[in-house]
């Protein structure tokens, strides 16, 4: 606290109740105006000391050299955890397993024998490590975290484990001063199911089934990223479905995201593996309309997304949200309702469910 700050505490403090108690209104509105003064000022200067706050940790972080990740280490026991935007734990951890040595993290982050308060640091460094293909069972500190993690963290609940379907996850190549988020992909030509034009106009006689419990689960991994606005539909089919019916189907559900659908307008769908549709959902909420939430956390509301989608209970472990995402089938879709913007980040899952008697859908528009 400065002194201008001090004198206006004492003033505020002395005076505020005998000012009152006479009627001197006008000189507590003074003494409002500077305090409101004073805050305007402490926040922009808050701001000032994150914004260079995170420039340093990006600069450490990401300059290679068991060196920097020594001195970043030594900042954050000094003065950590951090908590500000591209300071906070999870971007430091996203930003060392970019730029450094796997054995160098294991051992400066994971091989102490003292307390510290890097666990979040250590839970998220584990997933962003493993989603890059770096062999985590190797070097000693790092192999032994899945069993030292703790239990009650929410990033335990996943696999430590990667999964095929993970492998080739997209990620952000960053600098000191700026970078670049992975590729978009659209509609690809192989797999497509594009029902033929033009389609019937009438709704599909279903009931939309999803609890607000299940849409936010579906959403999980979209609305983390924060691309825009999201929406999610689950319907109970009277009997196993066809996949091969799926196509013609989703553009007649009663769902806002193709409300309006005229019967000669675009609409194209494909088949799509649970590998392409991971890495659609791992781009949202990983990297998102601009950092997302990283990988591990992005890894986390992603298997979240595939639970909902494919049909698990909300408490299924992650070997049955597994088994179910890979017994479903899944498709990608987008068209011309008014719904959707047809930005970059403009897209619809669908999801028939391994009995085939559900078929769940998230659509994503890039524009609030």
């Amino acid at each position: 606290m400065n002194d201008e700050a001090r004198e206006l505490d004492r003033l505020v403090g002395e005076r505020t109740d005998p000012c009152g108690e006479q009627g001197d209104v006008e000189y507590l509105r003074e003494l409002g105006s500077r305090a409101s003064a004073g805050l305007v000022a402490a926040r922009e200067q808050a701001r000032t000391y994150e914004r260079s706050l995170a420039q340093v940790v990006r600069a450490l972080a990401l300059t290679p050299g068991r060196n920097s990740v020594v001195q970043l280490v030594r900042l954050l026991d000094e003065h950590g955890p951090f908590g500000c935007s591209g300071a906070d734990d999870r971007s430091i951890a996203s930003l060392l397993a970019e730029a450094q040595q796997p054995a160098d993290l294991a051992e400066l982050f994971y091989d102490r024998s003292e307390r510290d308060r890097l666990d979040e640091v250590r839970a998220c460094l584990f997933h962003e490590l493993l989603l890059r293909g770096v062999d985590v069972s190797a070097p000693r500190g790092l192999s032994s975290w899945p069993v030292v993690r703790p239990s009650w963290h929410t990033l335990s609940w996943l696999p430590s484990d990667l999964r095929p379907f993970e492998t080739g996850s997209p990620f952000p190549s960053r600098s000191i001063r700026g970078g670049a988020g992975a590729a978009w992909s659209g509609l690809p030509s192989e797999g497509r199911l594009d029902p033929p034009t033009p389609r019937t106009g009438e709704r599909a006689a279903l009931t939309d089934i999803a609890t607000r419990e299940l849409h936010e689960r579906i959403v999980s991994a979209p609305e983390s990223g924060d691309v825009g606005h999201c929406a999610a539909w689950a319907f109970a089919l009277d009997a196993p479905l066809d996949p091969a019916l799926v196509p013609a189907l989703v553009p007649t559900l009663p769902m806002g995201c193709v409300a309006g659908l005229a019967p000669t307008a675009r609409f194209e769908i494909a088949l799509r593996s649970l590998d392409d549709i991971w890495k659609i959902l791992f781009s949202a909420a990983s990297m998102g309309g601009g950092s997302g939430v990283h990988g591990a956390w992005g890894r986390r509301w992603t298997w979240q997304s595939l639970g909902g989608l494919s049909g698990a209970p909300p408490d299924a472990s992650a070997q049955e949200v597994e088994r179910r995402a890979k017994e479903s089938t899944w498709f990608h879709f987008g068209c011309d309702a008014q719904w959707f913007q047809n930005e970059i980040y403009d897209y619809g899952i669908a999801a028939l469910s391994p009995d085939r008697r559900r078929i769940a859908v998230l659509a994503v528009t890039d524009t609030d």
